[in-house]
């Protein structure tokens, strides 16, 4: 009798997983995340694709294409490198940022409505960008004073909770209300400054990915770049944060670190995200919802809520763009308008 290649997926894999080894190496994969993780990857591939072609001047997938990497016309060239490549980069940044923080806040609390948008971390971040936009005396840039907003409402949540940590509708609630401030913040910040200062700090209060700043996004780039492997790394330790902490603690989990390290990366993402789009928070509730649908297990959907947020940050941006054009929606509004029936319906829905 033959023996199988140590290359081969063993046939006494549990059922529903791939089982890779070879020699001392072993790998043990379950099949339904990594089948949501593929689904995902090709319906962003096709709507960037779409991204790229649709729009006032429409294009053919392959003249988009080449456009993409600088070869064909100039006009066409200039509509996709100019225009929509950087747009579409951002929407892509930004969505997999807001939806992988709100997957990450929501493990933490344990709560789906404990997004970074709920508990007033977006307010935060949008009211520091808006003030070094509007002039308020403050020359950072808005990637350094959304993290700084973002860090503040954070604290204050921690701090109004009264010791609860982040467990409990009393850290919702001390969020929403920390939220609350910030943003009425932000409006006075706008009323008394000029109509032109307060024109160029209106993207960062509704959520657009028109014309953003290249540094902003290159931070965003960077902080995904180093947070999604540490949310990676933080998957079997997110995943025991379903038991109590005796449990946790007994399967060999550092409790405290993995929460600590899991509440500033959230922070850290929302804070770049906002610095590029402004708050939009609906992708942080729909884009997990969606990753949790199509992974059917009950593990952390970590990296599928990135790949669902990017997916629904482009479509967005994509509607907003071409439903009523030449009129432009921005995308937080299309994210508020179709994201709220979307997330009713996946929480008033009867479990399967």
């Amino acid at each position: 009798m033959s023996r199988p290649s140590p290359l081969d997926p063993l046939r006494s894999a549990p059922t529903g997983t791939l089982w890779w080894r070879h020699g001392k190496l072993s790998l043990l994969l379950l099949r339904a995340p990594l089948l949501a993780a593929g689904i995902l990857l090709l319906a962003l591939l096709m709507a960037s694709v779409a991204s790229l072609m649709l729009g006032s001047a429409g294009l053919g997938p392959w003249d988009a294409f080449k456009a993409a990497f600088g070869h064909g016309e100039f006009a066409t060239v200039f509509v996709v490198q100019e225009l929509r490549l950087p747009r579409l980069l951002a929407g892509i940044a930004t969505g997999a940022a807001f939806s992988l923080a709100g997957c990450l806040m929501q493990t933490l609390a344990g709560n789906r409505l404990a997004t970074p948008g709920i508990i007033g971390i977006d307010n935060g971040a949008t009211a520091f960008a808006v003030a070094s936009v509007v002039g308020m005396g403050i020359s950072l840039a808005p990637p350094v004073m959304a993290l700084s907003g973002a860090v503040i409402a954070t604290a204050l949540a921690f701090g109004l909770s009264g010791g609860i940590g982040t467990r409990g509708y009393r850290f919702l609630v001390a969020g929403i209300g920390v939220g609350a401030l910030f943003g009425a913040g932000t409006q006075l910040m706008l009323a008394r400054v000029s109509i032109d200062a307060a024109n160029s700090a209106y993207p960062w209060t509704v959520g657009s990915l028109n014309a953003r700043d290249a540094d902003s996004l290159t931070w965003l780039g960077l902080a995904l770049l180093i947070g999604v492997p540490i949310a990676l790394w933080l998957g079997r330790g997110l995943n025991t944060l379903r038991f109590t902490d005796r449990v946790a603690t007994g399967l060999g989990q550092p409790v405290s670190r993995v929460r600590l390290i899991t509440l500033w990366l959230s922070v850290v993402l929302t804070a770049a995200a906002v610095a590029v789009a402004g708050p939009v928070g609906m992708v942080a509730l729909v884009g997990p919802e969606i990753a949790r649908y199509l992974s059917r297990h009950k593990g952390v959907p970590l990296l599928a809520s990135a790949l669902a947020g990017a997916l629904v940050m482009v479509l967005a941006d994509l509607a907003g763009r071409t439903l009523l054009s030449p009129l432009e929606i921005p995308v937080g509004i299309v994210m508020a308008v179709v994201g709220s029936p979307y997330l009713l319906w996946i929480l008033l829905r009867s479990p399967r």
